[in-house]
C-alpha cells in the first residue's frame, strides 16, 4: 500500500482527490489529482505538475492504494520513465467524476459562461446591459452544448457568436470609454492612426491633443500601439468606463 497519500498527516488531502484513468495494453492505470487542476492543466491554464498531481505515482485503484507494478508499466507503456507515463496519463486518461460532480460541474462552468457573456456584452437596442439569468435562458433556448474541457472564456466567445447568427437576442460586444492624450503637435497623427477603429464623443485641440472616444475592446492594444508609436510612449490611453451602457434611472 503507498504511504506516501495516505498517512495521516496526508490524509485531508484525500477529500479533494479526482481520479484520472487510463486503460492500455489490457490493464487500468490511475493518476490522483487535485479536482479542478486536470481540466486547468488540459487548457494550459496550470502547467506545473506540482500543483495536479496529489502524488507522483501511478496506480491500479488509487482508492485502494494499489501501486502498479513496474514491469506492468514497462510494458503497457514501452518505457520505463515514471513522468512520461503520468503525462500519457494525464492528458489521454478519463477523469473519473460521480454523476452529481458533472452535473454541478457543468451548472457551475455554464453559470460562469453566461455571467461572462452579461459582463461583456449589452443589448444594442437599449444599451443596456442583460442579467445572467436571461444569458442563461438565451443559452437554453439556442440549446447551447457546454462543453466541460473548454474554459468559460473560450465558451463565452462562442456563445456570443452563436447568440448573433441565430439572432436568439439583440446582442453586442459592449464598447470601453477611453481617452486619448497626447502632445498637440502629434495630434493629428495619432488621429489619423486611430480614426478608423474608434467613435469620437469628443475632441480639445489644445497644447495637448485630447479625444474621448468608444472601441471596440478587441482595438484596445491597436489603440494603445499607435499611440505609443506615434509619441514615443509619451501619450497615454486611459480607460474611462468598460460598458457603453445608458446612465438612466430606472425600475426594477
Amino acid at each position: 500500500m503507498s504511504s506516501n497519500i495516505f498517512t495521516p498527516s496526508n490524509q485531508i488531502r484525500l477529500t479533494n482527490v479526482s481520479v484520472v484513468r487510463l486503460k492500455k495494453g489490457g490493464k487500468r492505470f490511475e493518476i490522483a489529482c487535485y479536482k479542478n487542476k486536470v481540466t486547468e492543466w488540459r487548457n494550459n491554464v496550470e502547467t506545473d505538475l506540482d500543483n495536479v498531481l496529489q502524488t507522483r505515482s501511478v496506480f491500479v485503484n488509487v482508492s485502494k492504494g494499489q501501486t502498479a507494478k513496474q514491469e506492468d508499466l514497462q510494458a503497457a507503456f514501452k518505457t520505463g520513465d515514471l513522468d512520461k507515463i503520468i503525462l500519457e496519463i494525464l492528458r489521454k486518461g478519463e477523469q473519473q467524476v460521480s454523476e452529481k460532480e458533472r452535473t454541478q460541474s457543468l451548472t457551475n462552468l455554464s453559470r460562469d459562461i453566461a455571467t461572462t457573456v452579461a459582463d461583456k456584452c449589452i443589448n444594442p437596442s437599449t444599451n443596456r446591459p442583460y442579467t445572467v439569468t436571461m444569458i442563461e435562458k438565451a443559452m437554453t433556448e439556442m440549446h447551447f452544448s457546454v462543453n466541460p474541457n473548454r474554459s468559460a472564456k473560450q465558451q463565452a466567445l462562442e456563445v456570443i457568436k452563436q447568440l448573433q447568427e441565430k439572432k436568439v437576442i439583440p446582442i453586442a460586444r459592449a464598447q470601453m470609454r477611453v481617452r486619448v492624450v497626447v502632445g498637440g503637435k502629434e495630434g493629428k497623427r495619432v488621429r489619423e492612426k486611430v480614426v478608423g477603429f474608434v467613435k469620437v464623443e469628443d475632441e480639445d485641440w489644445g497644447e495637448d491633443y485630447e479625444m474621448v472616444c468608444l472601441i471596440d475592446p478587441g482595438h484596445f492594444r491597436t489603440i494603445t500601439d499607435a499611440v505609443a508609436g506615434e509619441t514615443k510612449g509619451r501619450g497615454q490611453v486611459e480607460v474611462l468606463n468598460i460598458k457603453d451602457t445608458e446612465d438612466r434611472d430606472e425600475a426594477f
